[in-house]
Formats: C-alpha cells, structure tokens, sequence
C-alpha cells in the first residue's frame, strides 16, 4: 500500500467545510480576509478554533492562509493574529512573506509552516532554502509542467503541495481597476465591493468566448482564468512521483460541484493508494465531473503539458 496523499480545498463557511469533509477532503484551508487573498470567505479565529474542533474529530486537518504581502502598518496586526491562532490548535499556515514566518518561529514555533509563494516557487533550491528556514512544505507554481514537478520532487527536502484541479489567479493589483475604469467612463460605480458574488467577468476583443471571472475586494482585484485544470486523468503520476498534497480550488465553485469534485478525486487516491502497480483510471470519473461542469468553463490540464517561459 502506497503513502495517501492529502487531498486539500479552501473554505469559506462552516457549511463548507463540513460538506468538504464529509466529502473526503482530509486538510482544509481558511483564513481572514485581512490577512490573506482568494479564500471563499472568512473565519474569525474562534470560528477556527470551532473548524479545528471539527475536523480533528473527523480525522482533517485545518490550515490557516496568511498570503498576503505584509505593510508595516501590518505587523503589529500580525503579532496579535499570530498570538491568537497559537492555542487554536491548527494544523499549518500558509505564508508568502517571510515577515510571517519569522512572526510565527517567534510567537509560535509549534505551528507547522508552508510556504505558498505563488508563482515564484519554481526551483528545489528555493524551496530548501525556506525549508532550512522553518518551513515544512512548498505549494509549488501552477505555471510549472508535469516534467518539471516530478523531476522536482527526489530533489525537495520539504513536501511538496500541488493544484490539481479549479480556477486560477492570472492577474492580481492593489488597485481598484474596474472602480479606476468606470470612474474614468464617467459612470457610477457601485456602493460597496465588487465581490465574488457579483458574477463579473472580463471579456477580450480578441477572445470574446472566454469568460475570466473578476472581483474586487479589500485586497485589491483579482481576475481569474477562464477554464479549470483537471489533472485526474493523469493524477497517478503526481501519486508516484510521491507529491505530499494535492489541492483542489473551491474558490467562485458552489458547494454542490465542489464536493463532486471532492469526491472524484478522493476515488482515484483511494484506489491508487490501495494498488498502486494495479491501479487503471476509471473514465467514470470524469463523467461524473464533466456532469458538474460549467459549459461555459473548459477542462484543461493547465501549465502540466506545456512550456513556460518566466
């Protein structure tokens, strides 16, 4: 029997995360809007005390997102978030600037620490090189290939996280450009932000099929892909190459397909876990995927098949 790897998605409620759970989920990812970008909402930290709680009975584990790039303003706000998740009892968090991760050695060395630098996390050396700074696991870039992970992977002295399914980030400011942009029309923009519930979406000239959701919240604003990676086909190769966790993206996705989904990969883990030299991938699979699937959003294998120049 193989080592099972985690199968890991963000939450945004608590409704969520037990559907998740319940769904076969085994690590979940939540967070403060405050701290960090593109979760699917927000915990207080007694709220994930509460998740910790729950999921800890159920066998998961609770990660906590602190991504964002960290102002000065910030880090006193930091020190008290960062006393605050000490005692709760969670599982990882995951950072980006390393004014994080030396706020957490100092406050509270106990927590296990992964290093999510989204698209710069290319290299083996790199990721060491946090790792012999205190961090446990490197959340690999979305833009490498399946050579390129793999290859990877013997070289890595911390696990590795990789995205195996859902949206990504394509763009991201500080600003508020769609605000900028109706402003500049001379139009009114609306009261409030132009959150993910708004459904907006950037449409170019050039590909006027394609849909990239965007929203905008205290963050600045994020514009998203126009189609999903689906790795399931070819998930065993990530499993025998010995990836640590595989995430599945939840963000902009309702509960309903997101726990199909859920549920599809935890199949093919399971299956390949059980009998690795025998295992066969099911085509049944991405039926069941494909059912949940919005026409308007392709299935592709993202950057896993193709060349990336940085």
């Amino acid at each position: 029997m193989s080592k099972k790897p985690e199968l890991l998605v963000p939450a945004g409620s608590f409704p969520e995360l037990k559907a998740y759970v319940e769904a076969g989920a085994d690590a979940v990812l939540l967070g403060e809007v405050k701290f960090a970008m593109r979760l699917p909402g927000d915990f207080t930290v007694p709220e994930i005390a509460e998740a910790v709680k729950y999921g800890h009975e159920r066998g998961a584990k609770i990660y906590v997102s602190i991504n964002k790039l960290m102002h000065n303003e910030q880090l006193d706000e930091l020190r008290s978030y960062a006393s605050e998740l000490k005692d709760t009892g969670i599982d990882g968090i995951q950072f980006g600037d390393p004014a994080v991760l030396m706020t957490l050695k100092e406050i509270a060395p106990q927590i296990p620490l992964h290093w999510n630098a989204e698209m710069t996390s290319t290299n083996y050396s790199t990721a060491n090189y946090w790792g012999s700074k205190g961090a446990t696991r490197v959340v690999l870039a979305r833009e490498l290939n399946m050579d390129e992970i793999t290859d990877m992977q013997p070289m890595l002295q911390v696990e590795a996280e990789v995205q195996v399914h859902g949206m990504t980030n394509i763009y991201h400011s500080k600003r508020r450009l769609v605000r900028s942009y109706m402003t500049h029309q001379g139009r009114q923009a609306p009261e409030g932000n132009l959150d993910k519930e708004r459904g907006l979406f950037l449409i170019e000239a050039e590909r006027p099929d394609e849909k990239f959701p965007i929203y905008e919240d205290e963050n600045g604003t994020h514009i998203m892909s126009s189609d999903d990676i689906c790795i399931l086909e070819d998930l065993h190769i990530l499993m025998a190459a010995g990836i640590g966790s595989f995430k599945i993206e939840t963000l902009l996705k309702p509960i309903a397909y997101n726990t199909a989904v859920i549920r599809t990969y935890r199949k093919a883990i399971d299956a390949y876990v059980q009998d690795p030299d025998g295992y066969e991938f099911d085509e049944t699979w991405m039926e069941d995927i494909r059912r949940v699937q919005d026409p308007e959003r392709e299935l592709s294998f993202g950057f896993f098949y193709k060349e990336q120049v940085f």
